[in-house]
């Protein structure tokens, strides 16, 4: 293991998932790679939210479809709660009437079942760290939802909304933009309003993936 690895602090994780197998070669996957610690499984939304308030994990891998307890009315309580957990769907299903409800419902990210096993861990530490992930082919689907049937307009962002769109790719809170660009928080939410307008999305994970799809982000 790297000086680097040794020296950052293990990212905890609790696995949602309904199928043990599912559980079981997750677990296996997390525990056999530096830099993360497992702390628990669930088989159920239900049992994921108690379980996530016993164990405080860093980042919640949360599939949708389960029995006795879906995940988005997981996710929906956990942000009711102010969890501190990111929760990073795991799923096999990519249609809008799964992705937009776990996205809405406060999920940092969302990732396919079928996504690398590099992609997985590199997605696990964004999450931990506050930033959206989205799989390529959730952010085409989201894009194409937040548009709607009439596309938003090109006006070009500011260079202020810019920086602001930036920290906001981050996982930055508003506070922490505000200090970080020397304005209030007043400000910032101005300038979320602005370029939530000209992206035509209506929240912060719709305008990343937005940003993305149209260059504004790297």
């Amino acid at each position: 293991m790297s000086e680097d690895l040794r020296d950052e602090p293990l990212i905890s994780v609790l696995i949602v998932d309904d199928h043990p197998v599912v559980r079981d070669g997750l677990r296996g996957m997390f525990e056999s790679a530096p830099g993360f610690r497992v702390l628990g499984e669930a088989s159920d939304g239900v049992e994921a939210v108690e379980r996530a308030a016993a164990l405080d994990p860093d980042v919640i891998l949360m599939d949708l479809r389960m029995p006795g307890g879906g995940g988005v009315d997981a996710i929906r309580e956990l942000t009711r709660r102010s969890a501190r957990a990111k929760v990073l769907v795991l799923t096999t299903y990519d249609t809008d009437s799964d992705t937009l409800p776990a996205i809405e419902a406060g999920a940092t990210g969302y990732l396919l079942k079928d996504a690398p096993r590099d992609e997985l861990f590199t997605a696990v530490r964004a999450a931990a760290a506050g930033r959206t992930v989205l799989s390529p082919a959730v952010a085409s689907r989201l894009v194409s939802a937040v548009r709607g049937p009439q596309s938003p307009g090109n006006e070009p962002l500011s260079a202020r909304e810019r920086e602001v769109l930036v920290l906001v790719a981050k996982g930055t809170s508003n506070r922490e933009i505000a200090r970080e660009l020397f304005i209030s928080e007043a400000t910032v939410k101005t300038h979320l309003t602005h370029l939530y307008g000209k992206l035509g999305v209506k929240d912060r994970a719709a305008a990343v993936a937005v940003a993305y799809d149209r260059g504004i982000l790297g």
